[in-house]
């Protein structure tokens, strides 16, 4: 088989192959390089990104809850399909750079007649043969297919990075769903007791009134009040039953009633969470280890290396197609000696004039590669704006919940002293229902902001990229975290 001493000969052109792709440089962060407060802030004893998802949503409910949503919901399945198919079109790029081999068998009988024989005889004639052979394995001279494999492997750890940033987003979004859920049962309580508390004060008017005591006026008054918080049990009512349908969708199936919440969590909760003490003056540095950055980088290096494949297409093109068999007349001489056939036919495509086309080729894959950066630096500028505004917020919730709390005691100060000066007639119903709504108000805005207080942790556990794995090395016993192995 002389084929086989072209082998080396190949494989020598093919290694001393030359790449046009362009050397990758990361581009520098558009950003400042610290998000907020003193530059000379003591670091957090844990690195954000690497805490876990366990370590920063601690209530068993809701981690049973997160479990359920990445086994089963259709988002994160389709991010891990996703990775399935661009490792399997990174293999079918990467498999460029070796030759095709394949094996054919086959045989023909043909018949001439006697007319239009040399021999004026009729001719039956039969061939059978067997080959093994490559065809139009490309010779990378220029590094056109190892541009694209790269091309391809950056596809492929993009579309990693992407899962993970789907899975931080889901369980965002899970703890967010659930704490809404949470804030709203709260909302329906208060509105129930509100209403169990008008009505008895309905009651005691409408009595006050059969009795000569109390006005038409002062009962119409009390009527509205009950209506107002009638109206309001059934709006939390419905907005309940709309959060717990949201559940469900990002879980991904019904959820048990054992595992839903029943009320927020107290203040205490929140500044026990290890976000709650990240110290000011984070280093934006850490940006760099959101997947969805991360994401935006490995499509900038695959755009980058296109710009090699482009840049090829201007040089020549060897492809070389050879093959190695036998044939004969008869079956069962195929493999007699002697019958052996090879061929062996190099090609070199040499562009010459294609109007334009692979300029305009190179211009587009350039071009792709400058919208890559700039998708790049606004993936990082989006991120510290995040960041910056869950920190800002942070610190003035706790301020505001300072406050609101601080008006929740004042108004129920006020609706239990304008009660006491109506029950003595120094002042009308009216100031005891006025007080009653403000009070009613603070305390439904105090558990407004209680929610905001909580879902700001969440924004700025996902801003900063945490929760890929399960729980963080510092609360392990042994050496590794656990992960969330969703694909293989």
């Amino acid at each position: 088989m002389n084929l086989f001493r072209f082998t080396p000969l190949a494989l020598a052109v093919l290694m001393a192959g030359c790449s046009l792709m362009p050397t990758y440089q990361q581009p520098a962060a558009p950003v400042p390089g610290k998000f907020a407060g003193d530059a000379n802030g003591s670091p957090a004893s844990t690195p954000v990104a690497d805490l876990g998802w366990r370590d920063v949503f601690t209530d068993p409910s809701l981690q049973r809850v997160i479990e359920m949503s990445l086994a089963n919901n259709r988002d994160l399945r389709v991010a891990v399909l996703n990775i399935e198919k661009a490792r399997a079109q990174y293999r079918v790029q990467d498999a460029a750079f070796f030759p095709t081999v394949n094996a054919s068998a086959g045989g023909s009988r043909s018949r001439t007649p006697a007319g239009l024989s040399s021999t004026g005889e009729a001719v039956d004639a039969r061939q059978y043969s067997a080959s093994l052979g490559s065809s139009a394995y490309e010779v990378d001279l220029f590094g056109r297919v190892r541009s694209l494999s790269t091309q391809a492997l950056q596809e492929f750890l993009s579309t990693t990075e992407a899962r993970r940033s789907t899975q931080i987003t889901l369980v965002a979004e899970v703890a967010t769903s659930y704490l809404t859920l949470a804030a709203d049962q709260d909302r329906l309580k208060l509105a129930r007791d509100t209403l169990q508390s008008q009505s008895d004060s309905y009651r005691l008017n409408q009595r006050s009134f059969e009795l000569g005591t109390a006005s038409a006026l002062t009962l119409s008054q009390a009527q509205t009040s009950v209506d107002t918080a009638r109206v309001d049990v059934e709006r939390y009512t419905s907005q309940v039953a709309q959060d717990r349908n949201a559940l469900v969708l990002l879980v991904g199936g019904e959820v048990p009633d054992g595992l839903l919440p029943q009320v927020l969590p107290d203040r205490a909760t929140a500044a026990a969470s290890p976000l709650a003490s990240i110290p000011p003056g984070l280093p934006s540095e850490l940006l760099q280890r959101r997947p969805d950055i991360l994401q935006a980088e490995r499509d900038l290096k695959a755009a980058n290396a296109f710009i090699g494949a482009a840049r090829a297409a201007f040089y020549p093109r060897i492809t070389l197609t050879a093959s190695a068999g036998t044939s004969s007349r008869e079956l069962s001489g195929l493999f007699n000696g002697g019958s052996g056939n090879w061929s062996f036919a190099p090609q070199i495509t040499l562009p010459i004039f294609d109007g334009g086309a692979n300029r305009a080729n190179l211009k587009i894959a350039t071009v792709n590669r400058d919208i890559s950066v700039a998708q790049y630096e606004k993936a990082i500028q989006t991120a510290f704006r995040e960041v910056s505004d869950a920190l800002v917020q942070r610190s003035a919730l706790e301020r505001q919940l300072d406050a609101q709390q601080s008006l929740v005691d004042a108004t129920a100060q006020s609706y239990r002293l304008s009660d006491a000066r109506f029950q003595r007639g120094v002042d009308s119903y009216l100031n005891v229902l006025d007080s009653q709504r403000s009070l009613y108000t603070a305390q439904q805005n105090l558990i407004g902001t209680r929610l905001s207080r909580f879902t700001n942790l969440v924004t700025f556990y996902k801003t900063l990229g945490g929760g890929w794995v399960e729980s963080s090395e510092t609360s392990m016993p042994g050496p590794i975290a656990r992960t969330t192995q969703l694909a293989p």
